[in-house]
C-alpha cells in the first residue's frame, strides 16, 4: 500500500500491514515535525505534492526495493497539509525474512523518497516568515510547485 493522504498517519495499521508469519523482522521508520532546523524555530509545517506524480514515483520505489531486497511487505504513507509540531508526516514499514534485510530497506526508501518522490514542504518559521522546501534536495522556492504549475521541479 501506497498513500499520500491529509488523515493522520495510522503507523500501527502500517506496522501491522506488514506483519506476516514469513517475516521475521518488521522496521517502521517515522518522520515527525521538528521544532529546531538549524538554528531557525519551526512552528509547523505544510505539505503538498502532484498526487498522481507522487504516487507512481513511491510504486517505483517500492517495486525497486522488492528487486534488490527479499522484503515479505512494504507500506509507504505521507501526509499532505498543515502537520503542527511532533506529527507524523511520513511512515515507511518493511517486513522481511532478516533484520539487516528490513533496516537496508527501510533505509533505501525513506533515503530515495525524500529526494525522488515531488512532496513539498513550507516551513512555518517563528519569525512569521515562510518558504517553499523539497524536503530533498533543500531547494527553496516563494511558492508552491502547485501554485506555480512547475510540474514538481523548482524553476
Amino acid at each position: 500500500m501506497i498513500e499520500l493522504t491529509h488523515e493522520v498517519i495510522d503507523y500501527h495499521r502500517l506496522t501491522e500491514d506488514v506483519r506476516s508469519s514469513q517475516a521475521g523482522a518488521v522496521v517502521l521508520f517515522l518522520g515527525t515535525v521538528r521544532e529546531m532546523t538549524a538554528d531557525r524555530q519551526t512552528l509547523a509545517l505544510d505539505y503538498d505534492a502532484f498526487p498522481a506524480m507522487a504516487i507512481a514515483k513511491m510504486e517505483e520505489l517500492e517495486a525497486e526495493a522488492r528487486e534488490r531486497w527479499p522484503v515479505v511487505n512494504v507500506r509507504i504513507s505521507h501526509r499532505l497539509g498543515h502537520l503542527e509540531l511532533g506529527e507524523v508526516s511520513v511512515a515507511v514499514a518493511v517486513s522481511s525474512p532478516h533484520r539487516d534485510v528490513a533496516f537496508e530497506a527501510g533505509r533505501f526508501l525513506i533515503d530515495t523518497l525524500k529526494v525522488t518522490v515531488p512532496v513539498w514542504k513550507k516551513e512555518n518559521w517563528s519569525d512569521g516568515t515562510t518558504e517553499w522546501v523539497h524536503p530533498g534536495t533543500g531547494e527553496v522556492a516563494d511558492s508552491s510547485p502547485l501554485e506555480r504549475g512547475s510540474g514538481g521541479a523548482i524553476e
